[in-house]
């Protein structure tokens, strides 16, 4: 059975697709500066990722498959946390984007961790 078809369907879909439109938001509304432009680049693709490839991992055929995508969402989770912290920004309406960005990421990450270890260890049916 696919995670689609399973009727407890992840809730997770929506909130990784939402943080990777946040953050994709917050990049375009960055002022541009060539340190910017590169860092924002680098953010918005592992952000896009995220949400990505978690929708995949929801449409996995197999558990195999499954937990290769839930890595590579949680992976570039973890990367998106790192280029937001090297996001330097004066000003106080962004810096606080940037950090409940940070702290919502932080969470997704470690949720992501937590459905990984669940389905590796068997736990989660699929």
């Amino acid at each position: 059975m696919t995670n689609t078809q399973n009727k407890n369907k992840f809730d997770l879909e929506e909130r990784t697709a939402e943080f990777a439109k946040r953050v994709i938001r917050l990049c375009k509304s960055l002022p541009k500066d060539s340190i910017n432009n590169r860092l924002t680049g680098q953010t918005a693709g592992s952000a896009g990722s995220v949400g990505a490839n978690y929708r995949e991992a929801n449409d996995a055929l197999g558990k195999k498959d499954f937990i290769h995508r839930m890595k590579i969402s949680r992976k570039e989770a973890k990367e998106t946390l790192h280029w937001l912290e090297l996001i330097e920004e004066d000003n106080p309406e962004f810096k606080s984007r940037i950090q409940e960005l940070k702290q919502e990421g932080m969470e997704l990450k470690n949720i992501l961790l937590a459905i990984i270890k669940k389905t590796e260890n068997k736990q989660l049916n699929i």
